[in-house]
C-alpha cells in the first residue's frame, strides 16, 4: 500500500492578503526594499491614486496605469499637456479623478527635481528612514499604526519639495509598499525573509 504523501503545508501571511492578486502582492512585493527610482515613482503615483480607496482597486488597475501613464516614466508624465489630463480623464481604466491626476504631473516635476538635487530619488527617500529599512514586530494587525513619526516627516519633505498626494498615511503605505518599514506580523512567513 503506498504512504500518503504529507499535506503541503500552508504559508501563514498577514490576515489583509486575501485575494488571489493580495495575496501574490503580499508574497512577493509588499515589504520588500525597493532602490530603483522608477519603481519608487510608480508606487508614490499609485499610493496617492489610492487615497481613499482600498489598495486592491488599484492593484487591479495597475497595468492600466502603466498603460495610461507611459510606463510611469517621469520625464513624459512631467510634460503632460490639458489636452492628455482630458484624456486621462476619459480613461475607464484608472481612477478618474481631477486632483489625482494632475498630482502625478506636478509629482514627476518634483520627483525630477529632486533625482538631480540628490543624484537620484532613492538617495533622498532612503536617507529620510536612515538608509535601512525599519524593522518591527507586530503581532496583530491592529497595533500596525496608519502613521508614524517617520511618515509625518517624510510627508513634510515631500510636500515642501512640491509634491501633492503625499499626507502621512499615504507615506506611510508607501513606506510598507516599498520595504522601508516591515510591517509583516511576526507569524507572517514574509517577515523573516523581509528582516534580510
Amino acid at each position: 500500500m503506498p504512504s500518503k504523501l504529507p499535506k503541503p503545508v500552508q504559508s501563514v501571511r498577514c490576515p489583509w492578503a486575501q485575494t488571489e492578486l493580495m495575496i501574490r502582492y503580499h508574497d512577493e512585493e509588499w515589504g520588500v526594499p525597493v532602490h530603483d527610482d522608477a519603481r519608487l515613482f510608480e508606487f508614490l503615483i499609485l499610493e496617492g491614486a489610492q487615497a481613499g480607496l482600498s489598495w486592491e482597486t488599484i492593484l487591479n488597475k495597475r497595468e492600466n496605469y502603466r498603460a495610461a501613464f507611459d510606463g510611469f516614466d517621469a520625464q513624459k508624465i512631467a510634460r503632460y499637456d490639458r489636452r492628455k489630463l482630458a484624456q486621462l480623464l476619459k480613461n475607464p481604466g484608472i481612477v478618474r479623478n481631477r486632483l489625482k491626476i494632475a498630482s502625478a504631473v506636478q509629482n514627476a516635476r518634483s520627483f525630477l527635481r529632486l533625482q538631480e538635487k540628490h543624484k537620484s530619488f532613492d538617495a533622498y527617500i532612503w536617507q529620510l528612514v536612515g538608509g535601512s529599512p525599519c524593522m518591527n514586530s507586530w503581532k496583530t494587525r491592529n497595533q500596525v499604526p496608519a502613521r508614524t513619526g517617520a511618515s509625518n516627516a517624510m510627508s513634510k519633505a515631500l510636500k515642501k519639495e512640491g509634491f501633492n498626494f503625499v499626507g502621512s498615511t499615504i507615506c506611510y503605505a508607501f513606506m510598507q509598499a516599498v520595504g522601508m518599514v516591515n510591517d509583516h506580523l511576526v507569524y507572517c512567513f514574509r517577515y523573516g525573509v523581509c528582516c534580510k
